[in-house]
């Protein structure tokens, strides 16, 4: 399995003008977060771009795309109906082939040389399947994630068969249904904001729409990905991959903020950035001692 498609989410309410914000990346080189996602993206070895954006969003987009602006397609989301539908929108431009997705608000952090793209799409092409990125996340966070259980692959570090898949499980959801063996306690396997999805999530996707219209006599939103993916779990083989990273939601409270550390921390200017934090505390300290 070759994947040379992306297609990116942008388009939900909140989520709109986030990518467009600049951050310092780790070459120290401001960027946008939409710009830093492309450069994510082509680093895996992606050809072209599906963007899903609100209507009359492109031309922000293209602008803060910098040199990969060619290599963009967009797709316009009239109704925001769910993540889900999003990428049911891309429809057309996925066709029948595999492709990497990735949410527009999130931002990936590698610990290694490769990117988490990389890592990612390196295993979906080996395994010829669909393969989602998790991250162990604590308890308190399950509001903001969807999460899958399963079981670990013998011999394989940090790859799961997956067989459960939940939109924002409460804690007792997941502790009953997914408990992974070898986890810390109270953290569970969550979306990482990153998937290799197959032709067979877009099928789901469409009866998932299609049903929706009928029992509501019209569309409605609520059209998730995680609903589809929890179908497509018991139709073929499904993994999860545990990233030597970490994902940054820029849009939670301090999320801008926590990225951007995250970035300088693993960047080119980390001496100087931790110095400017021990400055700040140093003063802080200063400043509570003084009457």
């Amino acid at each position: 399995m070759r994947i040379t498609k992306a297609v990116i989410t942008a388009a939900g309410r909140k989520q709109r003008t986030l990518p467009l914000q600049t951050l310092i990346d780790r070459d120290g080189v401001e960027k946008s977060v939409f710009s830093i996602l492309l450069e994510e993206v082509v680093a895996a070895g992606i050809d072209e771009i599906c963007v899903v954006v609100h209507p009359g969003d492109e031309r922000a987009y293209s602008q803060v795309a910098g040199k990969h602006a060619g290599r963009l397609h967009f797709v316009p989301q009239v109704d925001p109906l769910g993540h889900g539908h999003a990428v049911y929108c891309a429809q057309a431009f996925a066709g029948r082939d595999p492709f990497l997705h990735l949410v527009g608000d999130h931002l990936y952090v590698s610990r290694t040389t490769e990117t988490c793209a990389q890592m990612l799409v390196a295993v979906a092409e080996a395994e010829a399947c669909l393969v989602s990125a998790v991250q162990p996340t604590r308890e308190s966070l399950l509001p903001y994630y969807g999460a899958v259980g399963g079981r670990r692959v013998t011999g394989r570090q940090g790859l799961y068969e997956v067989d459960t898949v939940i939109e924002k499980p409460t804690p007792t959801e997941a502790e009953q249904r997914l408990i992974v063996p070898g986890l810390r306690a109270g953290h569970y396997l969550c979306f990482f904001g990153m998937h290799v999805l197959t032709p067979a999530v877009i099928d789901v996707l469409g009866d998932q729409i299609a049903r929706n219209q009928m029992e509501s006599g019209g569309m409605r939103g609520g059209i998730t990905l995680s609903g589809a993916l929890a179908e497509v779990a018991r139709r073929e083989k499904f993994l999860a991959l545990e990233l030597t990273g970490a994902r940054y939601d820029v849009g939670v409270k301090y999320g801008l903020l926590t990225a951007q550390m995250a970035l300088a921390l693993s960047g080119h200017d980390r001496e100087e950035v931790l110095a400017r934090l021990l400055e700040l505390l140093a003063q802080r300290e200063l400043g509570r001692q003084q009457p």
